[in-house]
């Protein structure tokens, strides 16, 4: 299994959550986080902003289905402008829903 995580623009988070809803990934975790890139934030006439706000997902899918996955996430996020965010992948050892104790791939 794979964590996909993802750092995108807050107005694009909504296009990200339907595409990869339409596409059979409905679980989803995500969070408000500030950050940057190498452009070490934004120059607006004076004013130098060193970090800007972004929205953070978390997806967890199958080894099979990351490139399916970054795929949805890359193309709903897109604006072609910089600052359109990054994606990671990272190994997940293993999955465990709470309520049943569940584990594995049909815990995601």
């Amino acid at each position: 299994m794979k964590m996909i995580q993802a750092v995108i623009r807050t107005e694009r988070f909504k296009t990200v959550e339907e595409a990869l809803d339409k596409s059979g990934y409905s679980s989803l975790t995500t969070t408000m986080v500030m950050g940057r890139g190498h452009q070490k934030g934004l120059q607006v006439g004076s004013t130098h902003y060193t970090t800007l706000p972004k929205q953070m997902v978390w997806v967890v899918v199958e080894d099979d289905q990351v490139e399916k996955a970054v795929d949805i996430i890359a193309t709903a996020a897109e604006t072609g402008n910089i600052g359109d965010g990054k994606i990671f992948v990272l190994n997940v050892a293993d999955v465990i829903r709470i309520r049943t104790r569940e584990r594995g791939a049909s815990a995601i």
